[in-house]
């Protein structure tokens, strides 16, 4: 019960503080940043700067989570690239730059201020992820809040399985802590730097 206790008080407490303060510091700092990305986006594509996604919150509640749109306005909605027959025909020419290097994914710091993220958690499920909604609630992964990066991203993260993604996702909620949170961090740091796991285009089975 005591175990059960911190791993509360730290999911709640701790882990907000730490997001909140990490997403404020992280908006105003690359503010800069930023708007470069931005007004290069607007010049390569004409188009929104943002790009918008229904996404699974904590509890199964759903919300929308932001990136800077580094594909074409025509490309289907609702569809992980890596599921794409032909996701080269769909990226732009900036967009290969900032998802090489996850820059994409830096309007996220604004979903973590407002609460509807974490640094640190399971990657959110889209809408429509039916089968790894449904294998979530198994581990218990749909209790907790979802994350920019997680166990599961820095274990294979497009390569891996939909069971696979579900089973690593729920032994990162068994091991959830300050400390375990931190490893995951900073190996996604490494990660991002050596690109590892990402696949544009379908998956051959």
């Amino acid at each position: 019960m005591c175990i059960v206790k911190k791993k509360i008080f730290y999911a709640v407490i701790v882990k907000r503080c730490i997001d909140l303060v990490v997403s404020f510091l992280g908006l105003i700092l690359l503010l800069p940043v930023f708007i470069i990305i931005s007004l290069i986006i607007v010049l390569d594509d004409p188009g929104p700067v943002f790009f918008k996604q229904k996404r699974i919150g904590i509890y199964k509640k759903t919300f929308y989570i932001h990136k800077f749109r580094s594909m074409k306005t025509s490309t289907p909605k609702n569809v992980p690239t890596h599921m794409l027959l032909n996701p080269e025909a769909y990226i732009t020419r900036v967009g290969r730059f900032l998802r090489k290097y996850s820059l994409d994914e830096l309007p996220q710091l604004w979903d973590i201020f407002v609460s509807n993220l974490s640094i640190i958690g399971p990657r959110p499920a889209l809408w429509n992820q039916y089968d790894l909604i449904a294998l979530r609630d198994k581990y218990g992964v749909n209790e907790i809040k979802p994350g920019l990066t997680g166990w599961a991203q820095i274990n294979g993260r497009d390569e891996l399985p939909i069971e696979i993604k579900a089973c690593l996702d729920g032994e990162y909620v068994q091991k959830m802590s300050f400390l375990f949170d931190c490893r995951c961090f900073f190996a996604t740091i490494w990660c991002v730097l050596k690109h590892d796991g990402v696949i544009e285009g379908k998956i051959k089975q």
